[in-house]
């Protein structure tokens, strides 16, 4: 590996390192509670380091926000090719729970603390209406389908209504168990039944009754 590889490498590996302190401060203590000291202090680089990758706290987050929802969408990919729109919207259900589980300190920063306001050039960064990039549009255009084969009650006709209905679900899901399910008091259920009667019962919701 040549100088330039090397440093390129190096560069990329503090750039991640940054970001990963960053992450798990904002989730301890919120976009506002947290400082661009406080995170160089937390990996014991110096804030000149840190400014050296990013411009400031609110580009740090963005970014952070930008990787994470990118590796969500990317998620959706095993999904994409199922023909069926109502199972894949099933589907999606299930592998959106597993990207949250998986990476609790991801969703958390992403779906679970305040963000400040994404200027037009970051959402278009963000891949803002590209279903391959921005993993709501996906959700959306899954939604949209379904309506388009009749598969909805008569009555719903708003797939952004449905869309975020059906994220409401599963991001009860995805938050009651990052915040641990331990309580003494609750005779908890198993994660799967409970994310697997989430699902069923939003899409027996929804759906037309079959005859």
């Amino acid at each position: 590996m040549g100088v330039k590889e090397r440093q390129e490498r190096e560069k990329l590996e503090t750039r991640e390192k940054i970001m990963n302190a960053a992450r798990e401060l904002f989730m301890d203590k919120g976009y506002e509670g947290v400082s661009m000291r406080q995170i160089a202090q937390k990996i014991e680089y110096t804030p000149t380091t840190i400014y050296g990758h990013f411009q400031d706290k609110e580009e740090l987050f963005l970014q952070i926000c930008h990787e994470d929802f990118a590796k969500l969408a990317a998620s959706f990919g095993k999904v994409a090719r199922i023909e069926d729109p109502v199972e894949r919207l099933r589907k999606i259900g299930q592998v959106y729970i597993d990207f949250g589980l998986e990476n609790p300190n991801h969703y958390r920063t992403m779906f679970m603390e305040p963000h400040p306001p994404v200027s037009e050039e970051m959402t278009r960064l963000m891949g803002k209406g590209n279903p391959e990039e921005d993993a709501y549009e996906f959700l959306r255009s899954t939604v949209g389908e379904a309506m388009q084969a009749g598969a909805f009650r008569e009555d719903l006709k708003d797939v952004d209504l449905i869309a975020q209905t059906v994220w409401a679900g599963v991001h009860g899901v995805i938050s009651l168990q990052i915040a641990k399910c331990s309580d003494p008091w609750v005779p908890w259920r198993s994660l799967k039944k409970r994310a697997d009667l989430m699902i069923d019962s939003q899409l027996h919701g929804l759906l037309k009754e079959r005859k």
